[in-house]
């Protein structure tokens, strides 16, 4: 780390219970045990107001984590952003390369090891999975980039990948929502479910909590239940960000 260059700034925005933008130049590596030889930011936290917890890792060549992520009660989900990384879930193990990813269901834990010689960047989930009857979900793996897009909300310039079945089992998603230049959400949504999303590719203009604020790849945005929110795509190329939505459940009184 060297001596700041002129005064200090940051892009992030942080507004507990309503929304987050995180940036990369203001993220703080943290100790998490379980995770050796990892470069590991703590994103979206109960903390923050959000009822799971994102992290973006960069698992370094021999990184790993050997004791186990998630399991009892919790389940999560990791997605390959570059580089290589073996994952298990419990003892089946899985080879992920760029838009490899996970899904551990709450009863079996996530193992993961950079084995390659180069490091590899993760995001990484992990929420308290609710339980609706006797449903079980399993493990779901793949690589997103084998996943065609489809329309979003008959709009052709607004794309969308899933990552888990459309299953009553599941009480949580994982999508990659891409914008063509000039492409935006049809209207400003004010909704329930609470988003993580990390920006993969390009620009975009957010509008979050009717603030219109820009932002870009290597990004982190936080909405929760009822904020605001809908986005353009600008620039030259996609604008693309893989992002969680709580679903299939009836809210609790």
């Amino acid at each position: 780390m060297a001596y700041p260059k002129g005064l200090l700034s940051n892009r992030s925005i942080v507004k507990k219970n309503n929304y987050a933008i995180i940036s990369p130049e203001g993220r703080v590596n943290n100790v998490v045990p379980g995770f050796e030889g990892c470069e590991m930011t703590i994103l979206a936290t109960p903390k923050m107001g959000a009822g799971f917890v994102d992290y973006i890792i960069k698992m370094n060549p021999e990184g790993k984590n050997a004791k186990g992520f998630g399991g009892d009660g919790v389940e999560t989900f990791v997605y390959c952003i570059e580089g290589n990384v073996t994952a298990a879930a419990d003892e089946e193990t899985f080879e992920l390369e760029a838009g490899g990813y996970l899904y551990c269901p709450p009863d079996k834990k996530m193992y993961l090891e950079n084995k390659g010689q180069e490091s590899c960047r993760l995001f990484l989930y992990k929420k308290r999975y609710e339980q609706l009857d006797d449903l079980k979900t399993w493990v779901v793996t793949g690589n997103i980039n084998e996943v065609e897009y489809r329309i979003y909300e008959d709009m052709e310039n607004v794309l969308i990948k899933d990552f888990l079945p459309t299953d009553l089992a599941f009480d949580m998603n994982m999508h990659i929502l891409a914008f063509k230049p000039g492409g935006c959400h049809p209207f400003i949504e004010t909704h329930y479910q609470e988003h993580g999303a990390y920006v993969l590719t390009g620009e975009g203009v957010y509008n979050l909590d009717n603030e219109w604020i820009p932002v870009q790849k290597e990004d982190y945005l936080f909405m929760s239940a009822y904020s605001l929110q809908a986005a353009y795509g600008v620039g030259r190329e996609l604008f693309s960000y893989i992002y969680s939505k709580d679903c299939n459940r009836d809210p609790e009184i």
